[in-house]
């Protein structure tokens, strides 16, 4: 039996949405022994540095999902000069182009746009760019724009819940247009945008900054908006627990004299995507 099999058998045999239910529970806890005893082992364990936080005491957090929320002080993500900047901090672990409409999960794995997107629409970024960014527990978990855009349509889909560990990507085929996800639509002055919230084992909700947090569903929800701008640097919105994010870029979005960073690069909040 390899390793990938028995990370993908066990990844269908976990009881998910109980799991995740359970620890929704245990983060939106107040009481105050427990709330404080869980933030700081989290700290401990994950080497949280506290001192980029607006708050560094896990005594002044109401709950584990408040801590886990946290907002950053301004001057710890100084904003790169560029036309597209990075959207959260975690781990670039695959980007590329977006070849006959495919993206790459792992090595050895692909999956295509339309089943990301849920959508029958072909050709859609066809030769555009992909970046895939893994936010690990330490990780700060508010997502950011790229780039000045307008939110043209927010797309909910039901899914599964597997674990996006990178292991996990490397076992199941197709993760990310399997799990439970938030489809974000953009015009930006550099074409199209895509943004996919992908949820997760353990991620409570998954929210944006103009529609709050999706209730869990068995169905599509689909909501049309306008006039709904950001600007580069504005909140989207952020996962309560860790999970990854999913950029679609257009063809000339991206100066192809300065690719996207090499895959399996961490990356911090702000700097330059090029």
């Amino acid at each position: 039996m390899t390793k990938d099999f028995r990370i993908k058998q066990t990844q269908f045999l976990l009881p998910k949405i109980l799991l995740t239910s359970f620890a929704g529970l245990v983060a939106n806890c107040k009481i105050v022994w427990l709330k404080n005893f869980v933030i700081r082992k989290f700290i401990k364990t994950y080497n949280v540095n506290m001192a980029e936080a607006c708050y560094s005491d896990a005594s002044k957090y109401e709950s584990f999902n408040d801590f886990f929320t946290r907002k950053l002080l301004p001057e710890a993500r100084p904003m790169a000069q560029a036309d597209f900047i990075c959207p959260v901090d975690g781990v670039l672990s695959e980007s590329g182009v977006i070849d006959r409409g495919k993206l790459i999960q792992a090595k050895g794995r692909d999956y295509t746009v339309q089943s990301l997107l849920a959508t029958k629409e072909e050709n859609l970024f066809s030769q555009g760019y992909f970046a895939t960014f893994y936010l690990s527990p330490k990780d700060y978990h508010r997502i950011h724009m790229p780039i000045d855009g307008t939110v043209t349509k927010t797309v909910y889909l039901p899914g599964k819940l597997f674990s996006v560990q990178p292991a996990t990507q490397r076992s199941i085929s197709k993760l990310f247009a399997q799990n439970e996800r938030v489809v974000i639509y953009f015009d930006t002055p550099k074409g199209k945008m895509v943004m996919v919230l992908v949820g997760a084992l353990i991620v409570g909700k998954i929210a944006t900054s103009w529609h709050g947090e999706f209730k869990r569903k068995d169905h599509k929800q689909t909501l049309i908006h306008d006039l709904i701008h950001l600007k580069q640097g504005e909140e989207v919105g952020y996962f309560k627990l860790g999970s990854t994010v999913i950029l679609l870029l257009s063809p000339d979005s991206i100066n192809k004299s300065a690719p996207l960073l090499k895959a399996n690069q961490e990356v911090k909040l702000f700097q330059s995507l090029g």
